[in-house]
């Protein structure tokens, strides 16, 4: 099969496209024909190794562990291994795996749902880290009906979401932070009010919210803060600083060491796709409440253009990987 791989870390130019040997499906797994996988940071840092917490934490000390890179996959149950229950072969599936920019794939049969069936599989790919991460770091929030939502980095994977969902959720007033070029984006997906970031600052303390979520940011906890309500609520969801050893986690450990000691909740988000997560994701985006944001699809051979362009910050949304099988435009 083709696949994305890399031995070495380092930017994208240490991925190529290789044959490899397809893998076999083991207890509790099954093997996927990939139809579309998606693309988020992760990647990028799975594939430089950076921070070098993440080495450390069993991704490889020196090299990587994980020759094909990749985590959200859509595609067709090809075969299934032992004790597998849920899938049977020819099932429509989403959800993640390790080594999705592939043409075949294993994943652990409880980190997959069906399909939604109103989604291409190129829409379908794009949904399961990013949505769950909202999805979570909204519940995290503990967003109460009607309450005052703002989301810092609303036009891209994560936020593009946080936004579509704070409002499902019966959010009463929800704004959105990007830029310029992507405010008409945000505003399509619900958002009450746009900020522009670039023209005004949305944490300057006249403005306050009952939840405020921060996506890949890296502003300081203090300036945070002056956007929350009283008793209001940060959740911190990544971070994107030069930062070797841990990144932009430093804030996350500080909103962890500071929060016994003030009446607002900062915390950091470790999320993790969940099928139960999958499951109400799906019922929203079958209803219409939801709907993924497809900036653009790339071919598997395309992958390290993607990834350049992703960290490059040109992507409204999502970029989505095309693998093989049904595409966006034959069914």
């Amino acid at each position: 099969m083709r696949a994305i791989v890399q031995d070495v870390y380092g930017p994208p130019d240490v991925l190529r496209l290789e044959e490899i040997d397809r893998p076999l499906p083991g207890p509790g797994e099954v093997l996927l024909q990939v139809h579309a996988a998606g693309l988020d940071q992760g990647v990028w840092h799975l594939m430089t190794g950076t921070p070098y917490a993440i080495r450390a934490a069993g991704f490889g000390l020196r090299a990587p562990g994980q020759r094909v890179r990749g985590m959200d996959v859509a595609g067709c149950v090809e075969a299934v291994g032992p004790g597998v229950t849920r899938f049977r072969p020819g099932d429509e599936v989403y959800g993640t795996c390790a080594g999705s920019f592939a043409e075949y794939a294993c994943a652990k049969e409880d980190e997959l749902a069906p399909r939604p069936a109103r989604l291409t599989p190129e829409e379908a790919a794009v949904v399961p880290i990013s949505a769950c991460t909202a999805l979570q770091a909204l519940r995290a929030g503990r967003l109460e009906p009607g309450g005052r939502v703002l989301v810092i980095g609303a036009s891209g994977g994560v936020g593009t979401y946080a936004v579509q969902l704070a409002r499902a959720l019966g959010a009463g007033h929800v704004t959105g932070v990007c830029s310029t070029p992507k405010t008409d984006l945000v505003r399509s997906l619900g958002a009450d009010e746009v900020v522009d970031y670039t023209r005004e600052d949305p944490v300057d303390g006249i403005r306050r919210h009952d939840l405020v979520l921060d996506i890949g940011g890296n502003r300081p906890l203090r300036r945070l803060c002056r956007a929350l309500t009283p008793r209001g609520s940060l959740v911190i969801v990544g971070g994107e600083t030069d930062g070797r050893w841990i990144g932009g986690h430093d804030r996350q450990l500080r909103a962890l060491v500071l929060s016994p000691f003030t009446r607002r909740r900062l915390r950091g988000l470790t999320s993790r796709p969940r099928p139960e997560d999958l499951r109400v994701l799906g019922g929203l985006i079958e209803s219409g409440a939801l709907t993924p944001v497809v900036d653009r699809t790339y071919p598997l051979a395309e992958v390290p253009d993607a990834i350049q362009r992703l960290r490059e910050g040109g992507v409204r949304g999502k970029t989505a990987i095309r693998v093989g099988g049904p595409s966006a435009h034959g069914g």
